[in-house]
């Protein structure tokens, strides 16, 4: 039987499937991916609005993840590039903090940053340097402990721990405690020491609109309620007779896609327009007072709505706020404590599935734990990190495990 004869489906056009789906076109298979909702992109998508590019959610492409490197096409994507480090809004003063080694104009702020001492900035350097010499699979072995046990472990101060780390790494994680693994924390301070954090001109949804565009064919509104290794029950009643099958969704000992299976971290994105920027594009504003609601703020590249600066806001802390005292606290913070003046809201978006909450976290599937008891090869960020790379190398992991078998056979 020739590859393209052979019936394989992806069960979601996330980012993981999207690769899933192009590692086995290059292995010379045609596979069909079944979308529950209008678009590819699962998490990673942009809506736009009259002329407003609107991302679902504060995401950035790291340009030194490895997956992205190889599976993406950094040129076509036209990426925007952000400046190392942020712009700390604490006490009523401004702050900028970055790295004076590739951001030359950030070296006397950030020496006169009182948000942390001159050993603190000397540690951040050293542990840059530390981590730059450290491999990827060494950083996902090591101990796991939590970021907030590292940070203190490696001397790194109170001071700088609140007004720095704290903030910027709540935006990353989407937990205000740094709770989240050192593996991770590791990881993603190396992918910002050594690479920059990016945004596509067409917005965080060109990257899933890109993969699309290398992939086979693609039901939309497609809703899978079971699975197995080569039988895929359909919502509308519908059976689907299969080779293999590649989920990209959680599934239970029966079958059944059961998407509760995994623990999410949520947050608020929310974007207004404002009177005039008052920061740059291209830097990330951290509010570095624990009560706030607001986390992190920036200026997206080029969007304006009606000649106004467009600018989005993050919200990671639990509430149980209404989305209009949401908004009238958020906008009473930006002008208590960053002096910006929301001119008008524009679009909130609650996301209650925004990263994975897991622990024990690994660069790579176990090649063990890829096809569970049903036969059905598994995929998705849950199973590794919660991050662009993990979700690509689960993708391309499972793909690759449904090419060696079908070798084998």
């Amino acid at each position: 039987m020739d590859k393209k004869d052979y019936k394989i489906y992806i069960i979601g056009a996330g980012v993981s499937g999207l690769v899933a789906a192009k590692t086995l076109k290059e292995h010379g298979f045609l596979p069909v991916l079944l979308e529950a909702t209008q678009s590819p992109g699962g998490r990673v998508k942009t809506d736009t609005a009259d002329g407003v590019q609107f991302d679902h959610g504060f995401q950035v492409l790291l340009t030194d993840y490895p997956q992205a490197k190889k599976h993406l096409d950094y040129k076509a994507l036209e990426l925007h590039y952000f400046k190392p480090g942020a712009l700390i809004f604490k006490d009523g003063t401004t702050q900028r903090i970055g790295d004076p080694l590739r951001d030359p104009s950030s070296f006397w702020p950030t020496v006169k940053a009182t948000i942390g001492s001159v050993k603190d900035k000397f540690k951040i350097y050293a542990l840059t340097r530390q981590l730059k010499a450290k491999s990827i699979s060494t950083i996902f072995s090591d101990t796991e402990t939590t970021t907030l046990a590292y940070l203190k472990a490696y001397g790194f101060s109170d001071v700088i721990i609140a007004n720095f780390f704290k903030p910027f790494f709540t935006g990353i994680f989407l937990e205000d405690t740094l709770k989240t693994s050192s593996r991770l924390f590791e990881f993603v301070f190396k992918m910002f020491g050594e690479g920059y954090a990016a945004l596509p001109a067409n917005g965080i949804g060109a990257i899933p609109a890109q993969l699309a565009k290398t992939v086979g064919p693609l039901e939309f509104e497609t809703e899978v309620s079971q699975v197995h290794a080569h039988k895929i029950a359909i919502k509308n009643g519908a059976t689907v007779e299969a080779h293999a099958v590649i989920s990209t969704l959680p599934v239970d000992e029966k079958g059944n896609i059961r998407t509760q299976q995994v623990t999410w971290k949520s947050c608020d994105n929310l974007y207004f327009t404002v009177h005039n920027r008052t920061f740059e594009e291209g830097i990330i504003g951290l509010v570095a007072h624990k009560d706030t609601f607001t986390n992190n703020l920036y200026y997206p590249f080029g969007q304006t709505f009606n000649g106004d600066p467009v600018l989005s806001v993050t919200v990671v802390k639990n509430h149980e706020k209404t989305q209009e005292e949401l908004i009238k606290t958020v906008m009473e913070e930006l002008r208590q404590h960053c002096q910006i003046q929301v001119k008008s809201f524009l679009r909130a978006y609650p996301i209650k599935q925004a990263l994975p909450d897991i622990t024990n976290l690994g660069m790579q599937p176990n090649p063990n734990s890829i096809r569970n008891e049903q036969g059905v090869y598994l995929a998705g960020d849950h199973l590794l990190s919660g991050s662009l790379n993990a979700a690509m190398a689960s993708g391309e992991a499972a793909a690759e495990a449904v090419v060696r078998d079908f070798v084998q056979d």
